[in-house]
């Protein structure tokens, strides 16, 4: 099975994990990237699965994001819980989604990743400032299968 540095160097795999981190400082917002290498289904239906067997499902306020990428079938999704999805403006996953896809055209993962991550943080800190006594519900880290 291919491993994530096929698709990211051990370096970028950390400046997008020191990219949530910092996304998350100022929100009780969750923010995960997951990446496959294959993957046989639906990718948006897919992302539905792969949200709850990551847990995002049980952030108390229902504002887990969630950046998928399909790297077999060239594709990506953002998906919100319906904390964040509630409250984004209408536009605001198609912006995000632009962002990325800017970056992915021109073979900078990484750096659409980042991007995205840093404009949901921003959205997230918005809508669910941290205050104090939140802690961080799901691991920072990028999962794959």
């Amino acid at each position: 099975m291919p491993s994530i540095e096929d698709f990211l160097t051990a370096s970028e795999e950390q400046d997008i994990i020191e990219a949530i981190r910092i996304a998350e400082l100022n929100t009780s917002g969750e923010i995960r990237v997951h990446i496959e290498h294959n993957c046989s289904n639906d990718v948006y239906e897919h992302v539905m699965e792969v949200f709850h067997y990551l847990k995002m499902d049980n952030t108390k306020l229902q504002n887990g994001v969630l950046i998928y990428v399909a790297v077999d079938k060239k594709e990506f999704v953002i998906y919100g819980d319906k904390g964040i999805n509630d409250v984004v403006p209408i536009d605001f996953w198609n912006t995000t989604r632009d962002v990325i896809a800017s970056e992915f055209k021109q073979g900078e993962f990484a750096k659409g990743l980042i991007k995205g991550i840093k404009k949901a943080g921003e959205e997230l800190t918005e809508h669910f400032p941290w205050i104090h006594g939140d802690t961080n519900e799901l691991d920072n880290t990028i999962s794959t299968n």
